[in-house]
Parts: structure tokens; sequence; C-alpha cells
């Protein structure tokens, strides 16, 4: 069984090389039935000052080897914009 940053780092790895983004940041991540729910930032368009680069979140489905199963596009958001949690 990988660690958890193992499983980070693969699924990085994996959602960079299905969209050509580059992962910037998990921000969520959590078991599910028979695998794993994480959050990930992608990088999807880099500007200058790097304050506007163009971010997206992407909710990603693991099986139980870490593999990606699926991946849907939750977001799109400036890297300077602030989001305040949902209460």
């Amino acid at each position: 069984m990988a660690t958890t940053l193992e499983l980070i780092r693969k699924v990085k790895t994996q959602v960079q090389e299905l969209t050509g983004f580059s992962a910037d940041s998990v921000s969520e991540f959590s078991a599910s039935d028979g695998g794993w729910e994480m959050t990930v930032n992608l990088l999807e368009l880099k500007r200058i000052p790097s304050s506007t680069d163009l971010l997206a979140a992407y909710r990603i489905t693991l099986d139980g080897e870490g593999n990606v199963t699926s991946y849907h596009r939750m977001r799109r958001y400036l890297r300077d914009q602030v989001m305040e949690d949902a209460p």
C-alpha cells in the first residue's frame, strides 16, 4: 500500500498526463468506497504577474490502486482570488 504522499504524487502525474496542465496543489483528500477522492488544483494558464494565473479545481476519483478512474473540472479561478468555503 502506498503512503498518502506517494499516492498524491502519482495522481498529480496522471492528471498532468491526462489534461496537459501541471498540478499546482491538492486541496482535498478523502477515502471513498474502494478508493479515494481528491481535489487537485491545476495551472491552466500561466500569466505575468503570477497572481493572475488561471487555475482550475478538478475532482479526481481513484480506484484502490491509486489509478485515476474519473475527473471533472469543478471551477476555474485566478490565483489571487479568495474563495470562501460554503457553510
